[in-house]
């Protein structure tokens, strides 16, 4: 289990040069209040940038270092699992990132990449998907699972459940068959080159003993036929190279068009929610007076604009990623032919060298046909030889299929995850029971979900309320961390709401909320931050309240 302790940053964002600290075990349940702008919901993005080098919401990091000062931006994150103590340092300007255990430093010897990979991967266990869907629920720039892509829901679980070990046997299988089935080749190629050797001796003991002479023009001939060949193979691969290089980067402006297809799409989402709220709204959630109506449809009309114009551009960029997919399968296809066509050469090659090294042998020793034959003995071995470690490959290549079979996302790791789906959506609806929110629940392999009402109708996600898709987002977060601490694979002590309380949920959802939390364990630290101070003050044991004073977040 993780047990994070204290969290300190300075030069971040709105806080100035004197650190600002946060114990994140003083109190079971503590309440973070503040104005806004006033820097309470600071605290998850550097906590997330000290852990992960990316912050909770969506912040451009050189917008991270404080803009008055912009200098000695620094972030530390201490935390203790099982009987060790780490401390993580992360900064900017100057760069710095620092582990300690036990407070010993941790040279890693390696890219600042490769050391954020073992902080992952050894030591937390956890990456930034799986870390902000257990520790954390927020309204910013928070993506709730319901409404994450199959893979990264996915990807979660395998590390919810620890089963992330077979991903990685499954992509080691992976390399290790690529590279056997090349040697397979190779043995397969050396094979048909002894047993040509092996015919070629043959034929040329029987030459000698008939017609030597015509043997050698036989060699001479097949020799020039190869160089031909082989001269024909390459200027087609000088050909298929240019119309390779024709081609561009079919690869990167996938990815591109991906990205900017990705940004387009987050951007109609963001629109859509901003004409929603304009639309379903009169008043200011925040300071409770009226909209006026001339902004309100100057908004709608600017929004509805901005959707058509981005849907338009997100169609233009479809367009062009169909086209590129198309080229990028000519790339591939060309890639694969010039492979093919190097290999044949690389076969040729041998081949001649093998035959002119007979020619010459042959035209330096005319005679002794008994020393041939222990040639042709000799060869006939290494046929022998080759043949039996094919077979021993062939044998390693299938049971490796049987392997990649078993390791794939349908196989044992399906099958693990299909043991759990019972205890998941059971502890879902568990969750949502104590919320007084009476569905059932359910989720399949594949992470889809089906909602069904006391008059068994059915809905999904979508078709929910924000409050009630709140208490789905809350059921899920405590689901994960229950599933967690079950398998001690993410557990952790910590627990960040923000700004839940706020919004969608009303007066007896803030209460079966809370309820909800006095029964989620001793060991758990939770933090709530809100605007809410003066209706939920005597609801928690702690209270930090953000404020600024001279243009600097502090703690008051």
């Amino acid at each position: 289990m993780i047990i994070f302790e204290k969290l300190r940053w300075k030069n971040f964002l709105s806080t100035g040069n004197s650190f600002t600290e946060i114990d994140f075990v003083r109190h079971p349940t503590t309440l973070i209040v503040g104005e806004n702008g006033s820097g309470k919901s600071t605290c998850l993005d550097a906590l997330c940038f000290g852990l992960f080098n990316k912050p909770f919401r969506n912040i451009n990091k050189p917008q991270l270092v404080n803009s008055i000062n912009n200098k000695k931006m620094q972030v530390e994150v201490e935390f203790k699992i099982g009987s060790k103590k780490y401390k993580v340092i992360r900064g900017m300007k100057p760069h710095i990132f620092e582990i300690y255990c036990d407070g010993a430093f941790i040279d890693q010897d390696a890219a600042a990449r490769d050391t954020q990979k073992y902080l992952e991967d050894s030591v937390l266990k956890l990456n930034y998907k799986s870390f902000t869907q257990i520790v954390i629920l927020g309204s910013a720039s928070f993506t709730p699972f319901m409404q994450l892509g199959q893979s990264t829901r996915r990807e979660i679980i395998e590390d919810i459940l620890d089963i992330q070990i077979f991903t990685t046997m499954n992509s080691l299988l992976r390399e290790k068959t690529a590279a056997l089935k090349l040697e397979i080749l190779q043995i397969e190629s050396e094979l048909e080159l002894a047993k040509h050797k092996t015919n070629v001796q043959k034929e040329y003991i029987d030459t000698l003993e008939s017609d030597k002479s015509k043997k050698l023009k036989n060699l001479e001939a097949q020799i020039e036929e190869l160089v031909e060949e082989i001269e024909s193979n390459q200027k087609t691969i000088d050909s298929r190279e240019a119309k390779k290089l024709a081609l561009g980067n079919p690869k990167q402006e996938q990815r591109d068009l991906e990205t900017h297809r990705n940004s387009f799409k987050s951007q109609i989402i963001q629109a859509e929610r901003e004409l929603d709220f304009y639309e379903n709204n009169e008043d200011c959630p925040t300071c409770k007076q009226g909209i006026p109506h001339e902004h309100k449809e100057e908004v709608k009309q600017r929004k509805s604009k901005e959707i058509q114009d981005l849907s338009k551009a997100t169609k233009g960029l479809d367009k062009q990623y169909e086209k590129v997919v198309s080229t990028l399968e000519k790339f591939v296809e060309i890639s694969d032919e010039i492979q093919e066509l190097q290999t044949e050469i690389i076969s040729q090659e041998r081949y001649r060298n093998t035959l002119q090294s007979d020619l010459n042998s042959a035209k330096e020793n005319r005679g002794n046909i008994d020393d041939e034959n222990k040639k042709l003995k000799s060869m006939a071995r290494e046929v022998v030889d080759k043949n039996t470690l094919r077979s021993e490959k062939n044998e390693d290549q299938h049971f490796n299929t049987v392997a990649g079979i078993l390791l794939k996302d349908t196989g044992i790791k399906t099958r693990i995850i299909r043991q759990y789906l019972p205890a998941i959506n059971k502890l879902v609806n568990k969750y949502l029971a104590a919320m007084d929110f009476f569905v059932h629940f359910e989720l399949d392999e594949k992470f889809n979900e089906t909602i069904k009402s006391r008059h068994r109708d059915r809905f999904s996600y979508a078709s929910f309320s924000e409050g009630e898709k709140q208490r789905i987002d809350l059921a899920l977060l405590f689901t994960w961390r229950t599933i967690a601490k079950m398998k001690n694979s993410a557990s952790t002590n910590l627990l960040l709401l923000d700004e839940v309380f706020d919004s969608s949920l009303d007066n007896n959802g803030v209460d079966y909320v809370m309820n909800l939390l006095d029964t989620i364990g001793d060991q758990t630290n939770v933090f709530v931050i809100s605007h809410k101070g003066d209706q939920l003050f005597d609801k928690f044991r702690g209270q930090i309240k953000f404020e600024k004073k001279q243009n600097y977040s502090v703690i008051t």
